[in-house]
């Protein structure tokens, strides 16, 4: 392995809007290893990863490739130099066949490679280089994420990428194809592609790592080995203090508390089938299941968002027919999706917007909004929520991932629910963040609202959760409580199925 640096940056700075998100970055990536880069929200990780990509050009600073000056300002530039990126949401043509995405462009950067017999024979040979084994004839949108991300690592090798920036790659898999992953990301060093892996996940980080840098406001605060780091050294270096604990102290609930959300037997076959989840006020319910165990179907149908065909909602004890979300809301409940930009947030409207969504009657009059008061209001909840950004009127989509999730967390603020559910809420947001939004739905239980908190990381489960559902195959399968609720008993009953009550 060569001593030289296979990626060297100088100085970068890049600001948007006045507000800098890098500063005087230097950062170098040595060749044929996995550099990671770990920040939280907002610290500039993701920027970088788009600078050294090509996606975004810097204000300052230089670049250089295996040696090479160079200033990519696009990624087919920084293709041409070895360099790729795989980002979180893939890019890829679903209708199309995993052949037809691993090789799309790449004919016309070399005259032609044919179609049928030769493409296959292309295919086939680019198999057996990376050692991933997709079968080319099946299409894309049929394939699970963690498979789909091979077709982006195989595409990647197939234009001749020497250098692959991973921004956030495991952040919506399950941790089965994470740890998938991780193992084809270090053979695939070995034999020599460079890495920078760019994760929150920090004890993925720290397995897969040859070097880690951490980012903290912009700035490149260190770079160590990855073999004499922890995950409190990270951490602490992330936040710049200690992180005492990583779950709120939590007040539990009376036990003569009234119910505030009772579902009977929902179901909504085919992936919900008979569900049974009781939450009292003051309660944070856990609900813990394996991917299409019926998690967050049966979130959607509580909300209204997909109708029931069978069972029964009651609200405070009032039976609910939620046909759409606005009848749940109208209720008192309120919802945190799974996929906050598909389902939650308008990501191209401002942040006042997007929190006062739900309450848009509440500032109007004769069908004329009160900005005034409308902005005071969400203002209120910004603050309240400590959404970090450049102004209450920037879109959405200018924030990092945590202060996304707590623009939807504001938004319910204003409403005062009865019952939050809560979806994957700390999916793709850095620990600080989490940490953040632990402290949030603590406190919205000690306040008396009910909580069903569905998540995939057992250990936010039964840090949080007073008691514990486990959905199998649409069906609830078990009840945990007092000192069942734990990760080794959540597992237990996820897999085998077993049942307390």
């Amino acid at each position: 392995m060569s001593d030289a640096p296979h990626l060297r940056l100088r100085g970068i700075g890049r600001s948007f809007g006045g507000v800098a998100a890098l500063r005087d970055v230097d950062l170098d990536v040595a060749r044929g290893t996995v550099h990671a880069v770990v920040g939280e929200n907002g610290a500039g990780k993701s920027t970088l990863g788009k600078v050294i990509s090509g996606v975004i050009a810097p204000d300052r600073g230089t670049i250089a490739v295996a040696g090479r000056r160079c200033a990519p300002r696009s990624p087919r530039e920084a293709l041409a130099l070895g360099v790729a990126t795989i980002a979180q949401e893939v890019a890829l043509v679903p209708q199309r066949s995993v052949l037809d995405n691993v090789l799309l462009g790449v004919e016309r950067r070399r005259g032609g490679i044919g179609g049928g017999a030769a493409a296959r024979s292309r295919y086939e040979a680019l198999v057996e280089r990376v050692g991933l084994r997709i079968e080319p004839g099946l299409t894309v949108g049929a394939l699970g994420l963690a498979d789909q991300q091979k077709v982006e690592l195989l595409r990647a090798f197939a234009r001749d990428a020497e250098l692959i920036v991973l921004d956030e790659p495991t952040a919506a898999l399950e941790e089965a194809d994470r740890a998938e992953l991780v193992e084809v990301v270090r053979r695939l060093a070995r034999a020599g592609t460079t890495f920078v892996f760019v994760s929150h996940f920090l004890e993925e980080v720290l397995a897969v790592a040859d070097a880690v840098s951490v980012m903290r406001d912009g700035r490149l605060v260190r770079t160590a080995s990855a073999a004499g780091e922890t995950q409190a050294g990270l951490i602490e270096a992330m936040l710049g203090r200690p992180l005492e604990s990583a779950m709120p102290p939590r007040t539990r609930p009376r036990r003569d508390a009234a119910a505030v959300l009772s579902v009977e037997r929902l179901a909504r076959p085919p992936l919900l089938r008979d569900a049974t989840v009781h939450v009292r006020a003051g309660e944070i319910v856990g609900c813990a299941g394996l991917a299409g165990s019926g998690r967050s179907e049966l979130a959607r149908a509580i909300f209204g968002a997909d109708r029931a065909t069978a069972g029964t909602i009651r609200v405070g004890g009032t039976l609910l027919r939620a046909r759409r979300p606005g009848d749940a809301m109208r209720a008192g409940v309120a919802m945190v999706p799974e996929r906050r930009k598909e389902e939650g947030l308008l990501m191209g409207r401002s942040i006042v917007e997007n929190v006062s969504l739900p309450r848009l009657g509440a500032f109007s009059r004769c069908g004329v909004l009160a900005r005034r008061r409308e902005r005071a209001d969400a203002a209120a909840a910004i603050a309240a929520l400590d959404v970090r950004a450049a102004s209450p009127d920037a879109p959405v989509a200018t924030l990092s991932g945590g202060n996304q999730q707590k623009v939807l967390f504001a938004r319910w603020l204003c409403c005062e629910p009865r019952v939050l559910i809560a979806d994957e809420p700390t999916r793709g947001v850095d620990v600080g963040a989490k940490r953040a939004i632990y402290d949030l739905i603590a406190r919205l239980a000690a306040d008396g609202m009910g909580v069903l908190l569905i998540s995939s990381e057992l250990e936010e489960i039964a840090g949080l959760a007073d008691r514990v559902y486990v959905m199998r195959a649409g069906r609830t399968v078990a009840e945990l409580t007092g000192g069942d609720v734990g990760e080794a008993a959540i597992g237990r009953a996820m897999f085998a199925g077993e049942t307390r009550r």
